[in-house]
C-alpha cells in the first residue's frame, strides 16, 4: 500500500507546487493528513462536505481538489469548515488542493485539457501572474466560429452560454477555465476576440458589442474537472491503486 507522503511528493513534483505561485490566501499542497497510507483516491472539483462523504462512502482516503479548503489565513474552524474538518479527521481521509498549479500546467492542466477536448491546436500562452502565464492561447477551428460553438454545447450541453459580437472566423482563442472576469480587458491588446470560459460576469455582455468579441462562459464547475481527474489517474497509475471522480453536478 503506498504511502501519504510518496504520493503527496508526486502530486508536489507534478503540479509544480514550488514554482507556481497562486493567489494570496489560496493554499496548495497537502491540507489535511491521514493516517500515513493511501488505498484509494479520489478527484473532485470542489473541497465540500458532500464530495467528502461521497467519498468516504467509495473507500476513498485521498482525495485532491481543485478548490480546496483554504482561502484566506488563517480561518477559524466553525460551522460549516469545522464540520467538513470533522468530517475528513473522522473518517481517515487525506485532503490535497491544487488551484492554480492545475489550472497552468501545459499537460494536465484545466485550460490545456479543455483545448484538447475541443480538438484545438495550442499555441501559446498569455495573462501573467507572478511569473506564469494562467491562459491558453489556441488556434481557430476549421469551421470557425459556428464549428467551435457546436463543440463547446457538445461538451458542455448543461452550462454552454454564448456572446457572439467577434469574429465568425477567430484566428486565436483564449482559454481560461473557471473565472474569465480578469481576462476580458486583456484579450484585445493581445489580439484575440474569442474567449472560452467559466463564468463572467453582466456587464461582459456589454464589452462583448462595444469591443466586438465572442464569449463562451461554460461553466466554472464544469470547465475544471479536467485538471483534478487527469492528476488522479495519474497517481492511481503510477502507484497501481484505484481512483475515482466524485460528481456533483452544478450548472454555475
Amino acid at each position: 500500500m503506498p504511502k501519504l507522503s510518496e504520493i503527496v511528493a508526486f502530486c508536489d513534483q507534478r503540479i509544480r507546487l514550488s514554482e507556481v505561485k497562486d493567489f494570496d490566501g489560496a493554499y496548495n499542497g497537502l491540507q489535511i493528513e491521514n493516517s500515513g497510507e493511501v488505498r484509494k483516491v479520489a478527484a473532485a472539483v470542489d473541497a465540500g462536505r458532500m464530495p467528502f462523504e461521497k467519498a468516504i462512502e467509495e473507500g476513498v482516503d485521498f482525495i485532491i481538489c481543485h478548490h480546496g479548503l483554504f482561502w484566506t489565513q488563517p480561518i477559524p474552524l466553525t460551522g460549516t469548515d469545522y464540520a467538513k474538518v470533522k468530517l475528513a479527521f473522522d473518517n481517515n481521509l487525506a485532503v490535497y488542493g491544487a488551484h492554480l498549479p492545475l489550472d497552468c500546467h501545459p499537460e494536465i492542466g484545466n485550460n490545456a485539457l479543455l483545448a484538447d477536448a475541443l480538438g484545438l491546436k495550442k499555441s501559446g500562452s498569455f495573462l501573467p501572474y507572478e511569473g506564469n502565464d494562467i491562459a491558453v492561447i489556441a488556434d481557430g477551428p476549421e469551421g470557425g466560429r459556428a464549428a467551435l460553438a457546436n463543440k463547446l454545447q457538445a461538451l458542455f450541453p448543461d452550462t454552454y452560454q454564448a456572446i457572439e459580437y467577434g469574429s465568425e472566423h477567430p484566428e486565436r482563442i483564449a482559454i481560461l477555465t473557471g473565472s474569465g472576469q480578469s481576462t476580458v480587458p486583456h484579450l484585445i491588446p493581445n489580439g484575440i476576440d474569442t474567449l472560452v470560459t467559466g463564468e463572467l460576469r453582466q456587464h461582459h455582455f456589454n464589452m462583448a458589442q462595444e469591443l466586438g468579441l465572442n464569449l463562451y462562459p461554460c461553466g466554472h464547475y464544469a470547465t475544471e474537472v479536467f485538471g483534478v481527474k487527469a492528476l488522479a489517474a495519474e497517481v492511481a497509475e503510477k502507484f497501481g491503486i484505484e481512483w475515482t471522480f466524485i460528481e456533483q453536478p452544478c450548472r454555475l
